[in-house]
């Protein structure tokens, strides 16, 4: 049996939820991905979505990212932080985005340095006139998060020449250069040897513990740190599980949802799908 979603909106929340969509109804193109669909992600919290292709694990983020609005009705809505509209700049100073998507886009020419200063401008590198307009206290903190992230004598280097392990730590860094209380992570380790893997997600670890929130979108169980308290399962644009993560990732329920016979074990906080 499918586990119904356990979350819902509380009016009497203190403080605005990180994330409020409500009766939201999204499409991708001609495509229909949710259907009066409602999420609440409170702030200070750390959160999985997991879900197989074509769940709408992408969809989701593209919405809390701001690239996608839902169809204008008079109940839906999307908030972030309790506002439905925001600038993306100003957004970047609450929310950070690592995606393995960034990581292809760069100027062969960009240098590590040009990747991190890029989160200043939500760009993708950055050019003449975008360098003329940062600041030096900017520069010196994208610096010294690129040594924080133990990147700084590779601060001049081509970022394509880059091993993928080093671009995704740029992009970590491109995503902490305003010291945003919340990281999203998508498909963090994909690309990534074992090595880069393990690193990576010991530097997510170390983030959590610090008082960073997470919302982590993934395929992989063992990619959710012992950090993470609660886990949302999507399937075909619906929440068919949500709540502590001992409870959602049960082997009979992760079978149901990705059609395959699935048994789980529990090591030192992680979980592991075989």
């Amino acid at each position: 049996m499918i586990q119904r979603p356990q979350g819902g909106y509380n009016p009497g929340m203190r403080e605005p939820p990180l994330i409020e969509i409500h009766e939201a109804t999204l499409f991708r193109g001609s495509t229909r991905v949710f259907h009066h669909f409602t999420l609440v992600i409170p702030q200070h919290q750390c959160v999985a979505i997991l879900g197989p292709n074509g769940s709408g694990k992408t969809t989701l983020l593209k919405a809390i990212n701001r690239e996608l609005y839902p169809v204008a009705s008079e109940h839906s809505r999307i908030r972030i932080l309790g506002r439905e509209r925001w600038n993306v700049w100003d957004l970047r100073e609450h929310i950070g985005l690592v995606s393995g998507d960034l990581q292809y886009g760069f100027h062969p020419e960009a240098s590590a340095l040009d990747a991190v200063v890029s989160g200043y401008f939500s760009s993708i590198g950055v050019d003449a006139r975008q360098w003329k307009q940062l600041k030096e206290e900017q520069r010196e903190n994208a610096e010294a998060v690129l040594r924080a992230l133990g990147l700084g004598a590779l601060r001049d280097r081509a970022y394509r020449t880059l091993s993928t392990g080093q671009q995704r730590r740029c992009l970590l860094g491109r995503a902490l250069v305003h010291d945003p209380d919340t990281l999203i992570l998508d498909e963090p380790t994909t690309g990534l040897d074992l090595t880069a893997s393990f690193d990576f997600m010991g530097r997510i670890r170390d983030l959590a513990r610090r008082g960073r929130s997470l919302v982590l979108v993934t395929h992989h169980l063992n990619e959710i740190p012992p950090e993470v308290e609660r886990v949302i399962i999507l399937k075909e644009g619906e929440i068919v599980a949500d709540g502590p993560k001992e409870s959602v990732l049960r082997p009979s329920l992760l079978s149901e949802v990705y059609g395959v016979n699935v048994r789980v074990a529990e090591v030192d906080g992680h979980f592991l799908a075989y």
